[in-house]
């Protein structure tokens, strides 16, 4: 017996083009950002306490405009989640935890 052999060709580095920012558009692009998640913060405070105890280490993405916030257990659901309710709103996610980081250090 023999096998079909695959001619599919592997594709090797990027699809898309690498962008290449300069010094100045990283440095907006971090600004912009810090002062994005400025603005969400005091409302992931505000409930911090309150979500620690009953939904600890879930996430929770913030739209500042409305002051509004959704929570879920996993990153994907409460984006789907936010962005059903807000489209083409910015969020900002946070974990429900101490330190309110998302990932490792």
């Amino acid at each position: 017996m023999t096998e079909a052999k695959s001619n599919r060709t592997v594709c090797r580095g990027r699809i898309f083009p690498q962008i290449q920012w300069t010094q100045e558009q990283k440095a907006q692009w971090k600004a912009e950002h810090e002062a994005f998640k400025e603005r969400c913060q005091p409302i992931f405070d505000q409930v911090q306490q309150s979500l620690i105890k009953t939904h600890y280490n879930w996430y929770m993405a913030v739209e500042p405009e409305s002051g509004k916030y959704f929570i879920n257990e996993d990153a994907l659901g409460v984006a789907h989640k936010a962005h059903k309710k807000y489209a083409n709103a910015r969020l900002h996610v946070f974990r429900i935890n101490k330190t309110g980081i998302c990932g490792r250090v």
